[in-house]
This record gives C-alpha cells, structure tokens and sequence, in this order.
C-alpha cells in the first residue's frame, strides 16, 4: 500500500510577511489592499468593510449581546465567511488586539479617507452634552486623546468621533435602546442632557450611501437582530440585493413589525381571560405589569441568545426596552398597565364563554371512533369518565355542525 505525504503549510509569515498584531489594523488592510488579489472567490466589488465601534453612556450590554450572536456570528463577519457579504474589519476598543496611539490611527484614518474602502459606524450607548462636563473640566465618554495647542492633551468625546466619522460612513448603526432612543441615560431628570444618535444627528443626516440613522434597539438586543441587520446592510452595499425594509423610525421592519404578545408562548391564556396574579405563575402576566400587546420585538420568537431564552419565555415580564418611550412611559415598572384594565376585562368576558366550548370540544377530540363506537375508554392510566346526556346531544350537534354540508359523518360511514 501506498501512502501520501502532505508537507505542512509554510509558516503566517512567509505568506504575507511579518506582521506586527499590535500595530494599525487599518494600515495592515491597506497594505493587503494594494497586493494583486489571487483568490478563485472574489467577495465582490467591494472586498472589505471596516466597522468603527464608538461607545457613549453605555454599560456595555450592547457589544456582549452582538458578540453573543449566532446568525450570523460576529466571526463569521470579520472571517468573511457569508457568500456575497464583505470581510468586516472590526475596530472595538475593547475587541482589537492594538492598543493606544496604534488603536486611534485607526479612526484617524477614516476621518482623513486614507482606509481605501468604506467604512460603518457602529454606536453603541446615548451621547450625553458635553459641553455640561466641560463646563467643569471633565468629560462623560471619551476614547484617544489629541494635542492641544498649548502642548497639553485633551480626550476626545465619543460624540465628537461620531460628528467626524459619519459624514464619510457608509452607513450609521445605532445598537441598543440608548443608542437609537436616548434610552436610562436620557431619562427624565437625568444630568447629562443625553440624546440618541438620531437625535444628535438630526433629521436631514444622510450617509455617504444615502442612508439615514439604522436603529437595532433593545435593553440588551438581541445579537442576531443586529449581526443580520449588519449582514444584510452589507448585501445592499455590495450590490447584491436590495435596501433592506425599515420602518418610519429606521428600525428593521421584518424584525420589529410586530408585538411580542403576538408571538408569546403565554398569549393564549390572555385569549382565555386567564392572568397570573404573581410571578412564576404559568399564565399571562399582563396584570402583573407586561406591556408585551403594545410592544414591537421579536424576543419571543427568536430568544435572547441562540433561539434560547427571552423575557416572556423565562417567566419575566416585558417592560418595553425596545420602544422609544423607554423608560419613562413605561414607569413605573411591575404595575399593571393603564389600557390592561379594558383589554383584560373584555378577554375575562369572552373567556367566560371561550374555556367551557374550547373544554367540549377538547373531550370530543380526544376519544377515537373506535372507542365512542364501543362506549369505553381502554386506557390503564385512569378511569375516562363517560359522557352524560347532555353532553352528548352537545357533541352531536358538533358532529352536525362540523360536516354540515357533507353527505355522510363519520357516524354514519
């Protein structure tokens, strides 16, 4: 028998020559840029998109929900892995590998249109006035700093980075509820005159690709949401298909078109009139303070993270992370809401009657022919009570009702 020798692969570095992981990552891109391209799959006209992650009053909640995303996942981006999507390259000042002066050129670079490919932002976190901390010689979110005239540094808000980059970006993406609606940190009575990227931005903001603000919210999100926003946002930049759909205030519309009550595990109890009166409890928990009916997210359909977990679907209450009014007209939390007491009262009314029809209709499709025929249950488990009269004549009109129209029942077969 014969037997095939395969030689190991030369070494990273005499592929594409010594590189320092610790220097720009843009740099390093650019260089690949310029080298003749031998690869048999081309992504596309366009090879590389770099994304510039900018954090502002943030608890970083947004950026371990993306990371946490399985379709796509975030390796599956930046290892350009999607048919058509170009490789991103990711500038997260926590996620990069660089550090320092090396990490900033990298912004610095895109503001001065020296990357040699487009570029998104990506903002995470509400973006509180400034000017209200410089008054005293502070600073709420900042990343880099730069020189001044007078041989002093100064750090560089993260708003002012947003203000620097967006004009030239592709596309603007604000991830999480501070970041599209303002969010805690723009609460009512809050001190740092925080805002959300849309408003900071304005109205008239359009990217460099004619875009408007890209709104994914959630308190978290759901990192799918985003990384499939990303994806197809990417696709359209590409020329491979179309401008994704979104609403009239710029969020995904076939992710956040409907209401988490729609697509609750618990929603058939509402429909029934039945509600938990404390938590743990099986039934609807719209009396004890969800607001899931008037809510628009897909967390009961598409879970937390991997299709698993979600707010309704663990037992919790849905408290509106995800609307604009967050926080503020959805306080205060764990009390039920004001319209509850019209819409539970009617599902209560309707449910007075639903739950005795549904409950005969359930005993009539629970016994096979061939054990009505025969007038007994055979089951070991338990004692199958039999059917009185009444019930009976109830369950031939139902036989009567449901093949009406038809020329034989299956009594009569």
């Amino acid at each position: 028998m014969s037997t095939i020798t395969l030689d190991a692969p030369p070494p990273i570095e005499t592929q594409v020559g010594g590189v320092d992981y610790f220097s720009s990552t843009a740099e390093r891109e650019r260089q690949v840029a310029l080298q003749p391209d031998e690869r048999t799959l081309p992504l596309g006209p366009i090879k590389v998109v770099h994304a510039f992650w900018l954090a502002g009053m943030s608890c970083d909640g947004c950026s371990i929900a993306a990371v946490g995303a399985t379709s796509p996942s975030v390796e599956d981006l930046i290892a350009g892995t999607i048919p058509g999507v170009p490789r991103v390259v990711l500038h997260h000042c926590v996620l990069s590998v660089e550090s320092g002066e090396e990490f900033i050129r990298n912004y610095e670079m895109a503001e001065k249109d020296e990357l040699g490919a487009p570029y998104v932002v990506i903002y995470e976190g509400s973006i509180a006035d400034e000017r209200i901390a410089a008054a005293t010689g502070g600073y709420f979110s900042a990343m880099g700093v730069e020189k001044k005239a007078d041989g002093t540094s100064r750090p560089i808000p993260s708003s002012e980075w947003l203000k620097r980059l967006a004009p030239g970006a592709a596309a603007v993406i604000a991830i999480g509820t501070c970041a599209t609606w303002g969010g805690v940190p723009a609460a009512t009575g809050n001190p740092t005159g925080s805002m959300s990227v849309m408003d900071f931005l304005g109205k008239d903001y359009r990217s460099s690709y004619g875009l408007p603000v890209i709104n994914v919210p959630g308190c978290s999100p759901i990192g799918d949401n985003f990384t499939e926003t990303v994806a197809c946002t990417l696709l359209f930049l590409q020329g491979h298909g179309p401008l994704p759909e979104f609403d009239e205030l710029g969020r995904p519309q076939w992710l956040f078109n409907e209401t988490v009550h729609q697509h609750c595990v618990r929603a058939g109890y509402y429909e029934e009139g039945t509600f938990a009166k404390r938590y743990g409890e099986k039934e609807c928990l719209v009396e004890i303070g969800c607001w899931g009916p008037v809510v628009q997210c897909n967390i009961t359909s598409r879970g937390a993270i991997n299709h698993m977990g979600g707010c309704m679907n663990t037992g919790g209450i849905c408290i509106g992370c995800t609307m604009p009014g967050f926080p503020d007209r959805f306080s205060p939390f764990y009390e039920k809401p004001p319209g509850a007491n019209i819409s539970s009262t009617g599902s209560k009314v309707l449910g007075t009657f639903m739950r005795p029809l549904r409950r005969i209709s359930q005993a009539y499709l629970n016994k096979e022919t061939r054990w009505v025929r025969q007038g007994h249950v055979p089951s070991g488990w338990g004692h199958v009570e039999k059917p009185g009269p009444i019930m009976k004549l109830i369950h031939k009109m139902y036989v009567k009702y449901q093949f009406l129209g038809s020329r034989k029942t299956w009594k009569e077969e």
